[in-house]
């Protein structure tokens, strides 16, 4: 039988193999590239965000790690203090001076190969304490009053006046001291040149004053009068730790502070070459006590109208700050902490951390 020549067709081309076209082999290697592109990026993509990941742990273990020996620093601080204070005990000399092991330069700590430690103590009370101006002078403001200035408010004047840069005169001297004292006291009544809430209602932003201690230097900023550069030529000398006013150490305050201290009533500061030499018999001989301090040449012809200023002095201190620095792989932490002492009982009463 003989077959049909299309059936025979129909047979060969079952078997043919159809070639694609080559639009279609161009598609599929398109594809195949997005794809592979597409691979290549979540994979770059994954190695940026997992290296973020990393250096942000590694930094977080870091700056832990620069904490860690901070707090080390303020347990070796507190540890000095109590020393310091036993060796006192035992000598029976109850006071503090700049030739104490707390008051001595420390060098730099190694850190296990990967960084270094210093840290350094400072007397608080060897600073003004701006809290002592809270109080006022028995009947200041009336009529016939006598005495208008406290003996502490008198040295804020004097210790405005000896910045010298800026030059702060007598009269915004006493301004800026009784906007403090107004800032500081419980009532709403501004003193004579100071400011109270009707002066701070006027500012932009308004607001109120604080009526309370001062818990930050920080805070000064924010009194009438105050400006700027006022305001940082003064930071180095100025406290407000104990809240509950303290006397001022004569054995470690610097030669600006004790420039503050004069007769009762001449709001004057002494001259510069009088606080160095202050500070420069300070460290040559020392002073026994303050009496002896009083004794100075410095004070010849007013020593005898010192009575009020007398008061305000002291020989021994029981608030300090820490300044710590510790650099871990090369990133630097500071720690600031005042430290009270109260016999052999340390406790941290504020503390601040950063990064520099």
């Amino acid at each position: 039988m003989r077959c049909h020549p299309c059936s025979a067709r129909a047979v060969r081309g079952r078997w043919r193999v159809q070639p694609q076209p080559r639009a279609q082999r161009g598609a599929a290697l398109i594809i195949a590239m997005l794809v592979f592109a597409l691979a290549t990026a979540l994979v770059v993509a994954m190695k940026s965000e997992f290296e973020r990941f990393y250096q942000r742990s590694v930094n977080l273990l870091f700056d832990e790690q620069a904490h860690a020996y901070l707090r080390g620093a303020e347990d070796l601080a507190s540890l000095v203090l109590v020393m310091d204070y036993d060796e006192d005990k035992e000598e029976g000399l109850p006071r503090d001076d700049l030739q104490e092991l707390w008051a001595q330069p420390a060098p730099d700590y190694p850190l296990d190969d990967i960084g270094w430690m210093r840290g350094s103590l400072e007397d608080l009370q060897g600073r003004f304490n701006l809290n002592t101006l809270a109080e006022r002078a028995p009947g200041a403001g009336e009529p016939g009053a006598t005495i208008r200035f406290t003996a502490a408010q008198e040295q804020f004047i004097r210790l405005l006046q000896a910045l010298g840069d800026p030059a702060v005169s007598e009269q915004e001297a006493i301004a800026i001291t009784e906007s403090v004292s107004d800032w500081l006291d419980l009532d709403f009544t501004p003193s004579a040149e100071g400011a109270e809430d009707d002066y701070y209602y006027g500012q932009t932003p308004a607001y109120r004053t604080g009526n309370r201690p001062m818990t930050s230097v920080s805070e000064l900023r924010a009194v009438a009068y105050m400006t700027p550069q006022i305001y940082r030529a003064l930071q180095p000398w100025i406290t407000v730790w104990p809240q509950v006013p303290g006397k001022l150490n004569i054995h470690t305050a610097p030669a600006m502070v004790l420039r503050s201290l004069n007769a009762d009533r001449d709001l004057t500061p002494l001259s510069a070459g009088e606080g160095e030499a202050l500070a420069q018999h300070r460290e040559e001989a020392g002073f026994a006590d303050i009496n002896d301090f009083l004794a100075n040449p410095v004070f010849e012809g007013r020593r005898e109208r010192m009575a009020d200023v007398k008061g305000l002095l002291g020989q021994n201190t029981e608030y300090f700050l820490l300044d710590a620095v510790a650099e871990v792989a090369g990133r630097n932490m500071r720690l600031y902490s005042v430290l009270h002492r109260h016999n052999r009982q340390i406790d941290t009463l504020i503390r601040s951390a950063g990064s520099l």
